[in-house]
């Protein structure tokens, strides 16, 4: 059982983060349930790399004094596998907006598939999103999308060290897939999808490992929140 103290020094906490939550979420459950478990007023809190509403799966949540080491975890690789859906593009590149472009796929076959895949492996340029987070000129991606104003995204270098696809039901593609920070798994599948000579993009994801941290041992935040509330002592 943890006590407040450990809490307070700094733990390591997996969770599963749930379909639709907000990674803001998460950590806000967490940090209600352990203020009120050891009535506290404020305790250091937060995780290392944001995963969409949209995505599932693993996130690493820092307490205490752990929150200092959230940098080193973010800068590890991450292990994702979901599911590109060809033949349509969105603007967002996944299930956030409707779908706006329609493709033929017919043509795309397995053969095709791997040999477009190697292109995909090792260090590669991508850009990112225009419906994402990041600034440019002081003012988040996303919110230049909503106004529909076009902007230029610089692309930028990041590293997959592994991808694979492990399931082929056109016109979906099934993957996983291991890759460096800062890696745009939407844009991926929005890349991909054109270089198949078709549209793509993203229909599922969820975030399996960072580093050597694994989904399998993680919680729902829920479910977290509601043990540590029931702890006798």
């Amino acid at each position: 059982m943890k006590t407040k103290e450990d809490f307070l020094e700094g733990q390591i906490l997996l969770i599963d983060k749930p379909l639709g939550w907000s990674s803001f979420q998460a950590v806000n459950k967490l940090k209600w349930a352990i203020r009120k478990k050891f009535n506290l007023k404020k305790i250091k809190i937060g995780h290392a790399g944001t995963l969409d509403p949209l995505a599932t799966g693993l996130l690493l949540i820092c307490t205490g004094k752990f929150t200092k080491k959230i940098p080193d975890f973010q800068g590890q690789a991450k292990e994702y596998t979901g599911t590109i859906t060809l033949g349509a593009t969105t603007p967002s590149y996944d299930l956030e907006t409707d779908v706006d472009r329609i493709f033929k796929f017919d043509h795309i076959t397995q053969a095709l598939i791997e040999k477009i895949l190697l292109n995909f492996i090792g260090e590669i340029e991508q850009a990112p999103p225009i419906f994402s987070a990041l600034k440019k000129d002081g003012k988040r991606l996303y919110e230049y999308a909503r106004e529909g104003k076009a902007v230029a995204i610089n692309k930028r270098k990041v590293h997959i060290s592994e991808f694979e696809i492990t399931r082929t039901e056109l016109p979906e593609l099934d993957f996983r897939i291991v890759c460096s920070k800062g890696t745009y798994i939407r844009s991926i599948a929005h890349d991909f999808g054109i270089a198949l000579g078709s549209g793509g993009h993203l229909s599922a994801l969820k975030r399996t490992k960072i580093g050597d941290f694994n989904v399998d041992i993680a919680q729902d935040p829920s479910e977290f929140s509601e043990m540590l509330l029931n702890e006798s002592g």
